[in-house]
């Protein structure tokens, strides 16, 4: 056996001490490497940018072949938890909002009533944007909430333009309030939740009652009031829920009485 030979596997043996990496039994081949993968990203043994070792190295330390390794990492990747380019090997993701969103996506597709558990989500998570945003938000982001606000006001009668406007305050919200993860997720939230919430602007009145709660929010910032922000802002996420409710019901009493 050559130096080289021995130097090699030397380095693997190091790694699979430094990764904890058990041999896959047989069974559930793929499944059982994507699990331990996800582990180790959960636990830190595998950071975000982190390279994975070389796929000669994965595979001797899993105890699996190179087409269910390689078919494991692909899933991975899919799902946003690795980033494979060719020329650079596979690394970690960095930005794992790709990861909630497809969690997020499968879970909409999975169960009809998430729908409404994500808005009550927003409800939690908004609410904290909003606080934030009175305590530390800069008179420029301010400023510009506030021209969205006006601009809002100008499309009442216009449920596109006026529900983009409505993503956007919500969007700058979240970019004012400092916390990353708090973008991200509401980001995420936003993205499911479009087809619901363009249905609930047709609604009579939806329009008008959405921006006076706007207002309501915009004004306790503007006065830095923490307190009174988180608890507008979660009055017009609820009401938003409330008329999602209704409009779901309305739809629902058509369509029986169709059949």
């Amino acid at each position: 056996m050559t130096t080289t030979v021995k130097g090699r596997k030397k380095r693997a043996a190091a790694q699979r001490v430094e990764l904890g990496i058990k041999r896959v039994p047989r069974m559930s081949v793929c499944e059982e490497v994507a699990q331990q993968v996800m582990n180790l990203v959960a636990n830190g043994d595998l950071k975000p940018g982190q390279r994975l070792p070389a796929e000669r190295e994965l595979c001797e330390q899993f105890g699996v072949g190179r087409s269910s390794l390689r078919e494991a990492l692909r899933c991975l990747s899919i799902m946003g938890v690795l980033d494979a380019r060719v020329g650079n090997g596979t690394s970690v993701a960095k930005d794992g909002s790709k990861f909630l969103s497809k969690v997020c996506e499968w879970r909409l597709l999975s169960e009809q009533d998430d729908l409404e558990n994500l808005m009550e989500t927003r409800i939690a998570l908004e609410g904290a944007t909003a606080a934030n945003v009175a305590a530390i938000g800069t008179p420029e982001q301010i400023q510009v909430l506030g021209e969205l606000i006006d601009a809002m006001a100008a499309e009442t009668d216009n449920g596109k333009r006026f529900g983009a406007l409505d993503i956007q305050f919500h969007l700058k919200l979240a970019e004012a309030s400092g916390n990353k993860l708090l973008l991200d997720l509401i980001t995420i939230l936003r993205n499911q939740l479009a087809q619901g919430l363009r249905r609930v602007l047709l609604l009579p009145h939806a329009l008008p009652l959405s921006h006076k709660e706007h207002v309501a929010i915009f004004k306790a910032i503007k006065q830095r009031d923490s307190v009174a922000a988180r608890g507008k802002m979660q009055a017009h996420l609820q009401a938003a829920l409330t008329r999602y409710r209704t409009e779901r019901l309305g739809r629902n009493e058509n369509s029986s009485s169709i059949r």
